[in-house]
């Protein structure tokens, strides 16, 4: 599809540059600073036009970071097994893990409690005590995922064989236990926490609904599945949408009202590459899919391609949605930094 046939949606708002591979990306909850790291160990705020660094490259893999829900923490892990904290721009906190391979961390909605992975085991650190509160053993595998329910009161971590949920005030409790005969290599709670979904290893989407113990499993995919997104729009079942990853494919399924039925799916097909990256715009619909064949593709009511977007020399490898959707971050395999904003109508002459 030809992206000039369309009028624009978005259009380019700054780019720069990193010295690698952009391997994470995310905005403050309140969307003034953009964070992103690099392949070379860097962390760099976007604000405003400017780029400040926190840290330079130090040869070190950085490979995810998180902003805590009132935009005062900043945490990044990664290769060399510390997490570090700041606050604002002052580093507070430098937690040593090595030689575990920090490669997720989640912040709790409703606390300051930073939750990542050491190998089998997760810890949770409390940034107002500063100290770790607890260390939960997932056992099976590496942990591949972490995901908190939006209310703070349930922690997912995935891996091989499943789900695992510990809740949040009873850390010494056995957590419920969803099994599955695969890995769950992708996992997250929907924005309303009524389900949580799993992308699995077996070519399958496991959803589960909150308080119901048969989950509905959806297969007949081209490969593992190495990205999920829900939307925080519901649709008229008061459902949100699911939108899963696999290879250069993307399957957005949508609640039907008969449960036995369970999801029907959609397939949208438009990038060569391999997708590195999905996600819905705040209280819409509208998809975003970044992939390495350089293409970030928009897809409207996440149906039709709306609009393709490049802009970067390799492949993209990462993006994020500002909190009021009016732009669009994404990094690229290169070190690009691109940022673009939504496309104001009518405003005077030659807008359309």
């Amino acid at each position: 599809m030809n992206s000039t046939t369309k009028s624009k949606e978005f259009e380019q708002h700054y780019s720069g540059t990193l010295s690698d591979y952009v391997t994470a990306i995310a905005w403050s909850p309140q969307g003034k600073t953009l964070a992103a790291t690099s392949a070379a160990g860097e962390v760099v705020l976007w604000n405003n036009g400017e780029l400040t660094t926190l840290q330079t490259g130090n040869g070190k893999s950085l490979d995810c970071l998180a902003f805590s829900p009132d935009g005062k923490f900043l945490a990044v892990g990664g290769q060399d097994g510390q997490v570090k904290i700041w606050r604002d721009t002052e580093l507070i906190a430098t937690l040593e893990n090595a030689p575990a391979w920090v490669d997720k961390l989640a912040w709790n909605y409703t606390s300051n409690q930073l939750a990542f992975s050491l190998g089998r085991y997760v810890q949770v650190w409390d940034a107002d005590s500063r100290e770790i509160i607890v260390t939960l053993n997932f056992e099976n595998s590496s942990v591949l995922g972490i995901d908190w329910r939006i209310d703070g009161q349930y922690l997912a971590i995935s891996g091989y064989q499943g789900i695992k949920i510990w809740h949040s005030q009873n850390w010494d409790e056995e957590p419920y236990i969803l099994d599955m005969p695969s890995v769950s290599v992708a996992m997250a709670w929907s924005p309303d926490g009524k389900f949580l979904a799993s992308g699995n290893m077996d070519r399958s989407v496991t959803v589960l609904e909150w308080n119901n113990p048969d989950p509905w499993v959806m297969r007949g995919f081209p490969g593992k599945i190495r990205q999920l997104a829900w939307s925080e729009a519901t649709t008229k079942l008061g459902a949100p949408i699911l939108a899963s990853s696999s290879v250069e494919g993307i399957v957005v399924w949508e609640k039907l009202e008969d449960d036995s039925l369970g999801w029907e799916a959609r397939v949208l097909t438009n990038h060569v590459g391999v997708i590195n990256a999905i996600a819905f715009a705040p209280k819409s619909f509208l998809l975003a899919s970044a992939a390495a064949d350089g293409w970030l593709c928009l897809w409207n009511q996440a149906k039709e391609v709306s609009q393709i977007i490049t802009g970067v020399s390799g492949g993209f490898s990462a993006l994020a949605w500002h909190p009021q959707g009016k732009l669009l971050a994404a990094g690229g395999e290169q070190g690009e930094l691109v940022i673009w904003s939504k496309v104001l109508r009518g405003q005077g002459f030659g807008r359309s």
